[in-house]
């Protein structure tokens, strides 16, 4: 009857049927009692209209029935809800990153990966933490979802019960590209769980790029995407040494998007803009990255693939 994918999809799948039944119970009465009142106490030509006077047990019926049915949804919330807040003692920690626009999950507080890896019948807990604004994190095949917010220590838990491929979404709007904030959540057997972890374990032995992390870290990756995929601003793929067709004031040029073109980028977005883009969706990084940073940041542009977008 119930096909979430974890053990607390049983509880909360219980409660929407309760409350679906019971809604659509009282939705069919009422429009059954509407439409026969308005026929059975319709006027008629020649005969004098009902008069009615008030009900003391017509006023009981409709509080106390209503009373024992909404308690009764919170008791089956409840019961939904409670398991969700107690976290058993051998679950697996995996902290959850959101960030725009991503989702990232770090095992073992240092190995990082675009998807959620788990083992099935293994409860895990994921510890929520957000770099920049609010987001959400919902599973809606585990029937799980927790508010991700900057300087708020939140959490969820779940025990994945099938194997399969399940999508995680973002249910927190958080700006341009909040739809396009998804990733996967992928549950495997046990062995398979260990080999992956441990290829990621040795890949993670290889540290990220001094000039990938300052991109990281300053949120530029939230609006210029590393694999050509248009966002908010040009994707840095093939960016260093393309050339840009850009309009600055009511001139428009074409410019080489060289060392000299990235710092004024980056300390006066607005002065150049990309064809195809608009004013106003960058800010100043002057302050933040100092001309060493960005020569870092210009140095891994570099190796990134060349070719003009």
């Amino acid at each position: 009857m119930f096909t979430g994918a974890s053990n607390l999809a049983e509880g909360v799948d219980k409660a929407f049927l309760f409350i679906f039944i019971i809604a659509f119970i009282f939705i069919i009465g009422i429009s059954a009692f509407m439409i026969w009142t308005l026929i059975h106490f319709s006027r008629k030509k020649g005969k004098a209209p009902m008069q009615f006077s008030g009900s003391n047990k017509l006023e009981l019926i409709w509080t106390v029935v209503p009373t024992i049915l909404v308690l009764l949804m919170f008791w089956i919330g409840w019961k939904g809800f409670a398991p969700m807040r107690r976290v058993p003692p051998d679950a697996m920690k995996v902290t959850a990153i959101g960030r725009m626009w991503e989702w990232e999950f770090v095992y073992q507080d240092s190995m990082r990966s675009k998807e959620l890896v788990l083992p099935i019948n293994k409860p895990v807990k994921l510890d929520l933490v957000s770099e920049d604004i609010n987001h959400s994190l919902f599973i809606p095949a585990f029937r799980v979802k927790e508010d991700v917010i900057p300087g708020y220590d939140n959490w969820l838990w779940f025990t994945p019960n099938y194997i399969g491929d399940y999508e995680i979404l973002c249910t927190e709007y958080c700006g341009l590209l909040h739809s396009a904030m998804i990733a996967k959540t992928r549950i495997v057997e046990q062995e398979e769980f260990d080999k992956w972890l441990e290829d990621l374990k040795t890949a993670s032995f290889i540290p990220d790029p001094q000039g990938l992390v300052l991109l990281r870290g300053t949120g530029c990756l939230a609006c210029h995407s590393l694999d050509g995929a248009k966002l908010v601003g040009p994707s840095f793929k093939g960016f260093y040494g393309s050339q840009r067709n850009v309009s600055s004031g009511n001139t428009k040029k074409t410019v080489t998007a060289d060392e000299a073109y990235i710092i004024n980028a980056i300390y006066s977005p607005d002065e150049e803009i990309a064809e195809g883009y608009s004013k106003g969706l960058m800010q100043s990084y002057r302050g933040l990255l100092t001309e060493s940073d960005i020569n870092i940041i210009t140095e891994y542009l570099r190796t990134l693939n060349v070719e003009n977008q």
